[in-house]
Formats: structure tokens, sequence, C-alpha cells
């Protein structure tokens, strides 16, 4: 059996590069991946967040680097992207989890706030998909995982252009699918509920909201970073084989009341 489940969800041999890895859901995802026997780039931007996010990886055992890259910039997130690719090789998985929050009243959004939160939020998991997607296809096995959020489905808490970056980013996971499913490269989505990270750092500390949230779930807590260890790893591996195209709700039931 524990042979079986190992090659069923193995990575071994496989390279991965997640953006937003260096802390919250990103960092989890990164660590079950390397876990699973992959070799992980981290990318984000603060440097010395993702040298310790690198080391604790290694430190366990695993294979592990990191790339400073602001993925709003389409000039450094290119670079930052041949940088990736050098450490390892060409990834196999790309997971796009970088993600920008900004979040104030609609009538009081700026385009200045807008064009950011596209560029970091839809337009980066667009170029990665673009630079690496077709390289998966052409050997005939790959994996894009872009994680996406309630807002994508729903419209709450001033959902505004964040809302709309991640509807806008399930959307292309399922263009990504129909250009590259047949090719062995399968395109999936995360959509969380919500989770304490420093991207929610807010909300979560103000206990009225938070505990607010939890209740709207069925299990009634509120998720963890962890909580996206098991998805990320499914997703990642020939298990998901026939899986595509498809937005995956990691809620706790949130989107399911």
């Amino acid at each position: 059996m524990a042979d079986y489940l190992g090659e069923l969800f193995s990575l071994d041999g496989k390279v991965a590069l997640v953006t937003g890895g260096s802390s919250g859901i990103g960092r989890a995802m990164a660590r079950a991946l390397a876990g699973a026997g992959a070799r992980v780039v981290l990318m984000a931007r603060g440097e010395q967040q993702l040298a310790r996010a690198s080391a604790d990886l290694r430190a366990a055992g695993c294979t592990a680097a990191w790339v400073s890259a602001d993925l709003g910039d389409r000039a450094a997130l290119e670079l930052g992207a041949r940088q990736a690719a050098a450490k390892f090789g060409e990834p196999d998985i790309v997971v796009s989890c970088a993600a920008i929050n900004l979040r104030p009243p609609m009538d009081a959004l700026t385009l200045a706030e807008w064009d950011e939160t596209m560029a970091v939020n839809l337009t980066a998991p667009f170029l990665l998909g673009q630079r690496f997607g077709p390289g998966m296809a052409a050997r005939g096995w790959g994996r894009i995982i872009n994680i996406v959020s309630q807002q994508a489905l729903r419209a709450f808490g001033n959902s505004g252009a964040y809302g709309a970056s991640k509807g806008g980013l399930a959307s292309l996971t399922r263009s990504q699918s129909e250009a590259w499913a047949a090719s062995g490269v399968c395109c999936n989505a995360v959509s969380p509920g919500f989770v304490i990270t420093p991207l929610t750092r807010e909300a979560a500390s103000d206990p009225g909201r938070s505990a607010a949230l939890a209740a709207r779930t069925m299990i009634g807590r509120n998720g963890q970073a962890s909580d996206f260890e098991g998805i990320a790893v499914f997703l990642a591996s020939r298990a998901s084989d026939y899986v595509t195209g498809q937005v995956f709700c990691v809620d706790g039931g949130f989107s399911a009341t």
C-alpha cells in the first residue's frame, strides 16, 4: 500500500515553481511539493523571507532554491522566470499563488490600484503560463495550479479589483486547460475560503469578523495554510491525470452555504 501511494503521488524528478512561495498558502504548497520529491523554486519579492523559506526546506532534506522578482513588473518577471528555470531546469509544475489584496470600496478604487492588482494577480499567471506551458506541452506532461479566491465566485468584502482579478484567473485556468490539456498539461485552480495568512492580516485581526467568517463554514473554523498541502500534491501528481479545467474550493464548506 505504501509503495502504491508513493508512486501515485510521487513528484520525484519533477521541478516546481511556486510564486508567493515564501509565506502563507504558497509556502505550505511549496513544502508539500518538496516533501513529495519535487525540486522547488520559490519566487516572490522579499529576499529575506525567500531565503528563510528555502533554508527551511533544505533543512528538512528537500531540494529548494529561490528567485526574487516583482511579479507586477513584466520585465522583472521575465528575468525571474529565466532565473528560475536556470536553477533546476524548466519547471514541470507552476503554482501561481502570489497576489496583492487591495480592497478599497468600489467608488474609491483608483485606476492605479486596479492596474497593480491585475498585473500581479492575473497578468503574472498569464505570462508564466505563456512562458512555461508550451514547453510542458512539448514534453507531454505538466501542471499549472492557480490560486483564486471565493471572490472568483461571489462578491463580498469590497471585492472590487481583487474579485475581478481572481474571477479572471479562474477563467484563465480554463483557457490554459483548453490549450494544453490534450498534450498532458492539466490546469486547475484552487479557491480558498478565509485563510489566516499575511494577505488576510487585516480581517484576521478583527475577532468579530474572523469569528463570523468561521461561522459561515461547515467545519466551524477558518483555514490554515497547512490545509492546502494535500490539494497541492494531488493536483501536481499523476493522481490528477484526468482532472483539468476545474476550480477546487478548499474552504471548509464555506462556498456550499
